[in-house]
C-alpha cells in the first residue's frame, strides 16, 4: 500500500515509527511494531549500561526478523551517560537504523555512516532540522507542540511546523506529535511528511511493557490532561497531569520561581520508571501527549497499525472523491 522514501530507506511495509520512549521502548514493544510492518524502536538509555543495551538488541532480534531501530537521546547533563559507548554497542550489535534526539548527533554521524547506519534525527524546529540535514542525517522527524516529552521552546503546533519543514527540507520528513489514527496520518502525508511517529498511542497497546492500570489511565484522559513542566527552566516537557506533575507546576509558579534542585525529588527518573511498572499513575512523572484525547482502546500493535493504514487510505480516497477537479480554474 505504501511505497515512498521512508519505507524504502527503512525497509518497512508501513511508514509508521514507534517513538523511542524512556522506560517503554523495550524489546516486547519494538518487536511487535516491527512484526506488524512498522519500525519498532528500542530506547538505548532505558538500559543502564551499554552492555545491557547490547543484550536488549539481541533479545529484540530474537523476537523479530524485521528491521528495528534504537533511539539515543543526547541531552546536556552534569554527568552525562557514556554516549560514545552506547553508540559502540549499537554498531557492534549490527544495528542499521538509529533515531537520535535532543542535541545534535553531529559527533557520531561519521561513525554511524561508516557502518551503514541510517540516521533518523528528531527535532522541534525547522532551523534545527536544516542543521541536521546539513550534518548528514538521512531522515528528519519533527515534533509539534502537541507532542509528549520535549516540544522545544517555540510552541509551534504541528499543522504549521510540518508544512514549514516539508517546504524547507530535501531529506524525507516524519511527522511526530499528536498522531493516533489514520485521519492524522492522512493529514501528515498531505502536509508533506512521508510517515508518522507515534509514542503515546503505542503505550496504549497490549504489547507495551507498561502496567495495565497506567494504560487505562491514559485511555481515560483527555487532550486537556497534560502538564508542561520545566517551563521556567527552559527545558519544557509535556507529561501526564497527575499529582506529581501538579506539584512541579506549583513549585515553578511560586513567587521567585525555583531551580532544578527544588524539583529533583519529584522528577527523578526512578519514580517514573516505577510508576510505569507498578500501575500507580500518580507515582511519578509520566510522559504523555495531548493525543490521549484520541485514544479510546488498547489494541495489539498489529491491530493498531492495520487500522491506522486502512483509515489513512480511506480518508485520502474520500478527500479526493469530494473534489470536483473539472470545476477548478473555470470560475
Amino acid at each position: 500500500m505504501f511505497n515512498n522514501r521512508v519505507t524504502r530507506m527503512l525497509g518497512i511495509r508501513y511508514p509508521i515509527i514507534q517513538g523511542g520512549m524512556q522506560w517503554v521502548g523495550r524489546a516486547e514493544l519494538a518487536s511487535a511494531v516491527s512484526n506488524a510492518g512498522g519500525l519498532g524502536v528500542l530506547t538505548a538509555l532505558t538500559q543502564p549500561t551499554p552492555v545491557l543495551l547490547a543484550r536488549e538488541i539481541e533479545r529484540c532480534r530474537s523476537m523479530t526478523d524485521h528491521p528495528f531501530g534504537v533511539n539515543l537521546t543526547i541531552l546536556p547533563a552534569a554527568s552525562p551517560p557514556p554516549y560514545a559507548e552506547y553508540v559502540a554497542a549499537m554498531i557492534d550489535s549490527g544495528v542499521k537504523i538509529v533515531e537520535t534526539a535532543g542535541n545534535s548527533p553531529k559527533q557520531f554521524i561519521e561513525r554511524f555512516k561508516q557502518h551503514g547506519v541510517t540516521i533518523v534525527h528528531k527535532c522541534t524546529t525547522v532551523r534545527h532540522a536544516l542543521s541536521a540535514e546539513r550534518d548528514g542525517v538521512d531522515i528528519v522527524s519533527i515534533d509539534g507542540f502537541e507532542c509528549a516529552g520535549h516540544p522545544g521552546e517555540d510552541d509551534i503546533p504541528g499543522l504549521v511546523l510540518l508544512r514549514l519543514a516539508a517546504k524547507a527540507l530535501q531529506v524525507p520528513l516524519i511527522a511526530s506529535g499528536g498522531f493516533a489514527d489514520g485521519h492524522g496520518m492522512a493529514a501528515a502525508l498531505v502536509l508533506g511528511a512521508e510517515g508518522i511517529n507515534m509514542g503515546t498511542r503505542f503505550v496504549c497497546t497490549r504489547e507495551a511493557p507498561v502496567h495495565d492500570d497506567v494504560k487505562r489511565a491514559l485511555v481515560s484522559a483527555t487532550e486537556r490532561d497534560t502538564n508542561l513542566i520545566f517551563r521556567t527552566l527552559g527545558n519544557t516537557a509535556r507529561v501526564l497531569k497527575n499529582s506529581v506533575s501538579d506539584q512541579v507546576v506549583a513549585l515553578e509558579r511560586r513567587p521567585g520561581g525555583c531551580d532544578f534542585e527544588d524539583l529533583r525529588h519529584l522528577v527523578i527518573g526512578a519514580r517514573g520508571r516505577d510508576a510505569w511498572a507498578s500501575g500507580d499513575a500518580n507515582g511519578g512523572v509520566l510522559t504523555a501527549g495531548m493525543v490521549m484525547g484520541l485514544i479510546d482502546d488498547i489494541p495489539s500493535c498489529a491491530e493498531l497499525i492495520e487500522r491506522v493504514t486502512l483509515e489513512c487510505k480511506a480518508r485520502l480516497d474520500i478527500a479526493l472523491s469530494s473534489i470536483d477537479t473539472d470545476g477548478i480554474g473555470n470560475d
